[in-house]
């Protein structure tokens, strides 16, 4: 499924919010959630981002946007 997260990270680096949601919404994995979380934090929708992290199970962490789409997209590579 990593295709699948690195499509929705790119389409999140280039600014195409709705893409990326489109495809993380429907799955479950806990790589989908986190990204979903991510998303909704960029946003700006605290209370979904948590959600998702959650799911994720994760905390929503409190680095900044750019930090957090580094560390994510370090999980999607290795």
């Amino acid at each position: 499924m990593t295709n699948l997260h690195q499509q929705a990270l790119d389409k999140a680096s280039q600014g195409n919010w709705d893409g990326a949601h489109a495809i993380v919404e429907n799955e479950n994995d806990a790589l989908s959630c986190l990204i979903h979380g991510y998303l909704h934090r960029v946003e700006g929708d605290k209370f979904n981002a948590r959600y998702w992290y959650t799911r994720a199970g994760e905390t929503m962490p409190s680095n900044s946007l750019d930090d957090e789409f580094v560390r994510i997209s370090e999980m999607v590579n290795s």
